[in-house]
């Protein structure tokens, strides 16, 4: 019998060594600890998912908990993204009445299952979400500080005095024990985003990146974009006023009281340092009444959800009864928030995570347990953006432009004026931007380094409400390039 060719037995041994070396990463991977195998009601994907705890101070027992889902094609070659959601809302009256933004809020349960991960809830299933930000980047969603979501402190006496200080110190240790479970991933290219206030946790944390890289370079920091966030305080808060005017939400009198007898700012400092003038509770009053609790004040445009309405007023006013029906739109599902909650404490989801309650009862979609300082509200921002973009560090500020909460106004204003302040001439006149056929928004950029967008018709949670053009928007920050100028 002839022997085969030689070219052919290298190609045979080349082939053998191939599926042996494949063989013994897809086994090294399937041994990963916090690998998730499938959730409950998922579909199946290509990609994989992680989660589980990264102990962030050993004395305490303080430990913060993460999902990860590696880029739906060729994950070695993508983008790390670390996403952080800020706030949203701290008590049932404020949660009706005024939409405030405080610390403490979930990027699993809203960043990951609401807005940009691969699942949305739906019932008993998730279903996929076609514009997953995973198609572009391996995401990394943190809940942090501890006391949000499943992320804990054993001693509780931490929940008392949170500051963006200690949140900004645990979420750096966190990226450097991840590494040490992904290593793979270190010195990959890495970018943070996050929305609302993440507008002072994304900054603070790069900040730390760039003073820890000074010693020992471990952090492959590329960019950082912020959604609709807290920068400062009296800038973003004031342009309320006016955006609840524009868009009829407030009459011309109520307009004229609100942006001068007692405006914004002044009316939350009072209320949380508990002085809280006659006239300041007068205006509010005012603006509330008009305003209605069936607006939805992070999307003026986007229907509530009924159900969770009505029991909040149930709650507020037992004697108000009311018969709407729940509305659910046909592309969005306004009742996902709901959905994630019921999703997330199921005991086989939990299990499927990795995750466990500890010392409450529930997963909450925001925390119920921390008390975060409030006054580090009022420190802005803006500065450290500007010390980010003199360390080389690329900054996207994006709004959603129906979100009344941190209107794109006051966000835009600010981007403005840090660039004057840096000396960043325009690159990217102000024009329109293309997601297909259809604006997508409007941009302009400042040097190669500061780049503001907002996205048409969108939320303060954007990939919630535009997933299509949010996910354009994600693709082009992460390319370093200008947004579609044309379809």
């Amino acid at each position: 019998m002839r022997a085969p060719p030689s070219g052919w037995v290298a190609l045979a041994m080349a082939a053998s060594v191939l599926r042996l070396c494949l063989s013994t990463a897809e086994g090294s991977q399937h041994a990963h600890p916090d690998m998730v195998s499938h959730l409950p009601g998922q579909p199946q994907v290509s990609f994989r998912q992680f989660s589980g705890y990264v102990t962030v101070d050993e004395r305490k027992e303080r430990a913060l908990f993460y999902y990860f889902a590696e880029a739906e094609v060729d994950p070695l070659s993508k983008p790390l993204v670390l996403w952080l959601n800020g706030g949203k809302l701290n008590n049932l009256k404020a949660v009706l009445a005024n939409g405030w933004h405080w610390p403490g809020c979930s990027s699993v349960g809203v960043g990951a299952f609401s807005e940009n991960g691969p699942f949305r809830p739906s019932g008993q299933m998730l279903v996929r979400n076609e514009y997953s930000w995973n198609k572009e980047a391996n995401m990394l969603y943190l809940e942090s500080p501890a006391g949000v979501g499943f992320s804990y402190s054993v001693d509780e006496s931490y929940y008392g005095a949170v500051d963006d200080k200690m949140t900004a110190r645990d979420n750096l240790v966190f990226l450097q024990r991840w590494f040490l479970k992904f290593p793979q991933y270190k010195g990959r290219d890495l970018f943070i985003a996050g929305e609302s206030y993440a507008g002072h946790y994304v900054p603070q944390l790069a900040e730390l990146m760039v003073q820890f890289n000074r010693r020992e370079r471990i952090f492959n920091l590329k960019g950082i974009a912020l959604g609709n966030p807290v920068l400062e305080f009296a800038t973003d808060f004031n342009s309320r006023a006016e955006f609840l005017w524009s868009h009829g939400l407030i009459s011309d009198a109520t307009y004229k009281i609100f942006s001068s007898a007692c405006n914004y700012s002044r009316y939350v400092s009072e209320y949380y340092r508990g002085s809280l003038s006659p006239i300041c509770s007068r205006v509010m009053s005012q603006v509330t009444r008009e305003t209605s609790r069936f607006v939805d004040k992070y999307d003026v445009t986007l229907d509530v959800c009924i159900s969770s309405v009505l029991s909040q007023s149930k709650a507020l006013s037992p004697q108000l009864l009311l018969t709407t029906e729940q509305q659910v739109t046909e592309r969005i599902d306004v009742c996902v928030e709901d959905e994630t909650v019921n999703y997330l404490n199921r005991k086989d989801v939990q299990s499927a995570l990795h995750a466990r309650l500890s010392g409450v009862s529930r997963w909450t979609v925001c925390s119920s347990v921390l008390e975060y300082d409030f006054l580090n509200l009022e420190v802005p921002t803006i500065s450290i953006v500007g010390s980010l973009i003199r360390a080389g560090i690329p900054v996207l500020v994006y709004s959603g432009d129906q979100d009344s909460v941190i209107p794109l106004t006051g966000s835009r204003t600010l981007v403005q004026q840090l660039a004057h302040e840096l000396g960043l001439k325009t690159t990217v006149p102000y024009r329109v931007w293309f997601e297909g056929k259809q604006v997508g928004g409007w941009t302009q950029a400042y040097g190669n380094m500061l780049s503001f967008a907002t996205i048409r018709g969108a939320s303060h949670e954007a990939p919630f409400s535009q997933p299509e053009r949010s996910l354009v928007l994600f693709k082009s920050f992460l390319g370093g390039r200008p947004l579609p100028e044309t379809f």
